[in-house]
């Protein structure tokens, strides 16, 4: 029986989720600066509830980003210093995949545009297509400014069939900027990642074998390199 503890703060919203065999349980607020305060307790209850140790779990999943810088870096801690304390493995999972995912748990959307708001007139964007339960990235993640997400979102609904959903809080960040995509989509989902969606993903990842030891885990930021050529000085 499998059983994973997952935990997202990359963006605004705080959540946990606990996965034991075929049950889920979870715990989600919307809580721009209460992370540190709320996904601690969440982890607690979620263990409480279920009557399950960290001891007992098979690995820790947690949001490894694109998303608040701050967030990311909350998240990988604390997971880091879930796993460390129980000696489990630890498995990042790419909180684009999981908005994409939430998406398809949500509506049964199998097609998703992502577009994270990444702040300094950029969107972390990803395209997401269902395979099997979960839901596969088609291309590359990146960070870019709306008017080359648009051309880039135009070509993954070119090079496909069937509708694209919408999902993150980018449409409405740019709203205006990403309207000849958002256009040509089905409709918008969710704006946030949950970190019950992140299980569907992890326990894949953990079939797989792609859990690593905690002191490797590593958040994905997207922004690292753009960020240092943007600073005064540097090319």
């Amino acid at each position: 029986m499998t059983q994973i503890l997952a935990i997202d703060t990359a963006t605004e919203a705080c959540s946990a989720a606990l996965l034991v065999g075929q049950t889920t349980l979870s715990r989600y607020e919307v809580a721009p600066q209460g992370h540190t305060r709320l996904i601690l307790p969440m982890v607690e209850s979620l263990l409480a509830e279920a009557g399950v140790s960290l001891a007992q779990l098979d690995a820790i999943a947690f949001g490894r980003g694109p998303g608040s810088f701050t967030g990311v870096r909350i998240g990988v801690g604390i997971a880091q210093g879930l796993a460390l304390g129980a000696d489990k493995p630890l498995i990042g999972i790419s909180n684009l995949a999981v908005l994409a995912q939430r998406c398809w748990l949500d509506s049964q959307a199998e097609q998703v545009l992502c577009a994270i708001d990444a702040r300094m007139g950029e969107v972390y964007f990803g395209a997401y297509r269902r395979m099997g339960e979960t839901m596969v990235l088609q291309g590359d993640e990146a960070v870019l400014p709306p008017e080359v997400a648009v051309r880039q979102g135009l070509a993954n609904l070119a090079a496909g069939s069937g509708g694209w959903l919408g999902a993150g809080t980018g449409w409405a960040a740019y709203a205006e900027a990403l309207s000849p995509l958002r256009n040509q989509l089905t409709g918008l989902g969710a704006e946030l990642p949950d970190a019950a969606a992140m299980l569907p993903l992890a326990s894949l990842a953990w079939q797989q074998g792609l859990a690593c030891e905690a002191a490797l885990a590593q958040p994905v930021y997207l922004r690292d390199k753009v960020t240092w050529k943007k600073l005064p000085g540097r090319e």
